[in-house]
């Protein structure tokens, strides 16, 4: 860890030899295309050294004139309309899957069994038991595997996970989280794909819930006992199409509350129906010796409460930007307090991924493999199952 100020680390790195390029084949060329294709862009002159070269092999989309659009646009060599043709194409080694939730199992499935190391968004599945299938495959193949969510590569996250790994915040008491955004409150916002359950499979609890029970698993451990409420405001939206109204029926909202295997108790909560919160993705962690708290509106700002600091006077909530050259990831980036944003993250998550590829770590514990993806979706379902039987469910991954 360097105690050098950022001013004078920008340029320091030297490459010795040529980093092994990784051919990637993606399915998706929407939101999570556009992140990740920037990621692979960025990634080999800011995470340098480069651990590898992403070269941008193929994209696959249903809409031929669309994909190829996607391909110019973001610098891929080729493009397919059918996500066979990606996965047969023997330039491509990682296969990353950036589709809806119900196009994650079959394409990923079939990329394993390729021999294609596997990246996928989240959730993994729609359900545990898809879920399961993936993991199934993926360590059948002995391919590498890894779930996108790139929240736990914030610098403040991960500067969290050293502070409780080092037992600084001593014994976690609980685990607070809530994940609020705002963009289908219109009841005339359309029936899109996210408000469906045969697509994606729940609504904000797989969508940004999903995110903050992984944070959960990561930071404090393995839930033992969830209880869960959900709700949907609005039963009908109209098609996208145009044709008439069409039945919602996912989750609009959730509340859970859960006990940790270690003792410490948590709740956590998601909604789409929060006005005025963007992203509002807020966490807050009580140990023995001190809390902390994170938003990701401020992801650069972590703020801090250490108990019995001195002098007792001043002691209470500071405010830490984390931007010094010694946080998490900022070597490779800017002087301090010059920021960062939520697309960074993706940047880091790949780097992590290639140098598992390249057999440097394991993707686990600091990456989500699909053993996590896989609890993650068990959470999710035990948190559905709880809400229509109101009684707590027991954490059971049969693994």
């Amino acid at each position: 860890m360097s105690d050098q100020v950022g001013f004078v680390t920008m340029a320091g790195a030297k490459a010795e030899g040529e980093a092994p390029e990784i051919g990637i084949g993606m399915l998706g060329y929407a939101f999570m295309g556009k992140a990740h294709s920037n990621a692979f862009k960025k990634l080999p002159y800011m995470m340098y050294p480069p651990i590898a070269i992403p070269k941008l092999v193929a994209v696959a989309g249903r809409n031929a004139s669309a994909t190829a659009e996607a391909a110019k646009r973001y610098g891929y060599q080729k493009y397919y309309t059918d996500w066979r043709d990606l996965i047969a194409d023997p330039d491509v080694q990682v296969f990353d899957n950036g589709g809806p939730n119900d196009a994650h199992a079959e394409p990923t499935i079939a990329a394993a069994q390729a021999g294609k190391h596997v990246f996928c968004e989240k959730p993994l599945a729609r359900t545990a038991e898809e879920s399961k299938t993936m993991l199934d495959a993926v360590q059948k193949a002995g391919v590498k595997h890894m779930v996108a969510f790139n929240y736990r590569f914030v610098p403040a996250i991960a500067l969290i996970k050293q502070l409780i790994e080092s037992g600084k915040l001593g014994r976690i008491f609980h685990f607070r989280a809530v994940y609020l955004q705002e963009w289908i409150i219109d009841p005339n916002f359309p029936k899109i794909w996210r408000l469906d359950k045969s697509v994606a499979g729940s609504g904000a609890l797989g969508d940004l819930g999903a995110h903050v029970l992984d944070l959960g698993r990561f930071l404090v451990g393995e839930p033992k006992r969830v209880m869960g409420m959900t709700k949907t405001f609005v039963e009908e939206r109209p098609l996208a199409d145009g044709s008439g109204m069409g039945k919602v029926d996912v989750d609009d909202a959730f509340i859970s509350l859960m006990e940790f295997e270690n003792g410490a108790i948590g709740t956590v909560e998601a909604s789409r129906f929060a006005q005025g919160r963007k992203n509002f993705n807020r966490i807050e962690i009580n140990g023995e010796n001190g809390s902390v708290e994170f938003n990701l509106e401020n992801m650069n700002e972590l703020k801090v409460f250490w108990a019995n600091e001195e002098p007792k006077e001043t002691r209470g909530f500071h405010n830490v930007l984390v931007s010094e050259s010694y946080h998490p990831y900022w070597a490779n980036w800017w002087p301090q307090g010059h920021i960062i944003g939520w697309e960074h993250t993706f940047v880091h998550e790949f780097h992590h991924f290639f140098g598992a590829i390249l057999g440097h770590h394991e993707v686990a514990p600091y990456g989500a493999d699909f053993v996590d993806g896989y609890k993650n979706a068990v959470i999710c379902d035990a948190i559905v199952e709880s809400s229509q039987t109101g009684r707590a469910v027991d954490i059971k991954y049969g693994l």
